[in-house]
């Protein structure tokens, strides 16, 4: 049963059972599966199955193409021209390839009447509930968690921005706006279902295309500013430090590529979900195309190997001579607050989903009161507990390293590809078999010495840094 972690009987299974010989011992089946997932609490309030392809492509453009991607020019630098354009563009690929894998894995079980609606409900089926219990649902809810504090420190940050455009100088401290933003959360995490947020995650997907064209709008400015040093685009840094850069740098790609919900977004979609989330992948990846090259050519273009762990620390610098006009950055800065509310509202909902589980109650309404005071209660916790975290540790670009080599890594470029050699069983004769391995083993090894590479990042800068800087 679903409730229990395991995929839930759907329509198609249905009428598979209604045509069975023995009629009445399927219609009694039927029966119990439909008794099954009603008391499902998860699947019912928070991942109701009511969407379309194009909702389930507006979610996934909002979980991937977010703020995050303003660190392209920031991995590139440990790169260079060729290798970093080299390795966005076979993140890319290997990303929307492992999704439409992963897509594939969750349509067979649909059409044989079991629908997976949650990542750990299709790894237990595949992979057992050992694996699970032990590694895929600690790594996902870790995963959602690190991200949501992303989200908040950098909305935080955001906020600070828009307030130091209105008042230069000003003596409000980084961790106010951090609080602010994480009260605002708290609010609009109310929104009781996935679904729900179809046209929030639309607005997402505008609020993306506008600050990514301010981004590169600014970096062209700034570029093009006599009085910024021309750029160097050499890799500094010893052999060691080199490598580790490397690493580093295909961790942060990995987080940005990342999005370790593609069963919870899948789930979104009506019945039958045959082909839809190809379509949704699709539209994703073309508004990843048109935002994350112009954003890391012209943010490493400008600021070489001086590029920064956000391209608008670059953009709009602490100290030394103003880059771009006030009412550039207010715009960029509103539409990065305004999207990270909307991205902080999706990697909510693995943890809703379970908090919703297990204190809903499915014979009342999800707007009972009964059902409202538990959800107001949990997730508020939930949020506060993550706000109080970013407050606390203001590493952006590193931890969204440490999110891609940990989490995204085996969720997104390694379980996928596992999975698919699981169910299908490709030949050894095919291309596939082969290719699907390769990725195994090459992002395993990439993701165990990001994470290594990470840790040092993190270790190293954090003498820069003490609990609640205002940076």
């Amino acid at each position: 049963m679903a409730g229990n972690g395991g995929c839930i009987p759907n329509g198609r299974g249905y009428s598979t059972l209604a045509m069975d010989s023995n009629a009445l011992m399927s219609s009694t089946d039927e029966v119990s599966d439909v008794e099954s997932e009603a008391k499902d609490a998860g699947a019912l309030f928070v991942l109701e199955s009511k969407g379309t392809w194009v909702h389930a492509g507006y979610h996934l453009t909002t979980a991937i193409a977010g703020p995050s991607l303003l660190t392209l020019p920031y991995a590139i630098h440990f790169l260079g021209w060729g290798p970093g354009l080299f390795a966005l563009t076979i993140g890319g690929a290997v990303s929307s390839y492992a999704y439409c894998l992963l897509s594939k894995v969750l349509e067979h079980f649909a059409s044989r009447g079991q629908r997976c609606l949650r990542f750990r409900d299709l790894s237990e089926v595949v992979i057992g509930k050992s694996w699970t219990m032990w590694f895929v649902t600690p790594v996902q809810f870790g995963v959602c968690f690190v991200t949501l504090i992303g989200v908040v420190l950098t909305g935080g940050y955001g906020c600070k921005l828009i307030y130091l455009g209105l008042v230069p100088n000003g003596p409000v401290q980084l961790w106010v706006f951090v609080a602010c933003f994480g009260a605002v959360m708290m609010v609009l995490a109310q929104l009781p279902s996935f679904h729900s947020l179809r046209y929030i995650s639309l607005i997402s997907l505008v609020l993306c295309l506008t600050y990514s064209t301010c981004a590169v709008a600014g970096s062209i400015i700034a570029g093009r500013n006599p009085n910024l040093a021309p750029a160097q685009y050499s890799v500094e840094g010893s052999a060691v430090h080199k490598m580790f850069g490397v690493f580093t740098a295909l961790s942060v790609m990995a987080g940005v590529y990342g999005v370790a919900l593609i069963p919870e977004i899948q789930a979104t979609v009506a019945p039958p979900v045959t082909g839809k989330m190809e379509k949704g992948i699709a539209l994703c990846y073309t508004v990843v195309f048109v935002t994350f090259y112009p954003v890391a050519i012209s943010g490493y273009w400008a600021f070489g190997n001086q590029a920064q762990g956000n391209i608008f620390d670059n953009l709009v610098p602490s100290e030394g001579p103003e880059l771009l006009p006030q009412w550039l950055v207010g715009i960029a800065s509103i539409a990065i607050v305004a999207q990270l509310l909307a991205i902080g509202l999706v990697y909510v909902q693995p943890i809703a989903e379970v908090i919703e589980g297990r204190t809903a109650d499915v014979r009342e309404g999800k707007y009972s009161l009964r059902n409202v005071a538990p959800r107001l209660l949990f997730r508020s916790l939930y949020l506060a507990i993550a706000t109080l975290f970013a407050a606390m540790l203001p590493f952006f670009g590193d931890i969204i390293s440490l999110i891609g080599a940990f989490g995204y890594t085996p969720l997104d470029f390694v379980l996928p590809m596992l999975f698919y050699q699981i169910v299908f069983q490709p030949s050894k004769r095919t291309k596939i078999f082969w290719l699907n391995w390769s990725i195994i083993v090459v992002f395993s090894i990439v993701g165990v010495i990001g994470c290594v590479a990470s840790f040092r990042s993190i270790v190293i800068n954090a003498s820069t840094y003490h609990l609640f800087a205002n940076v």
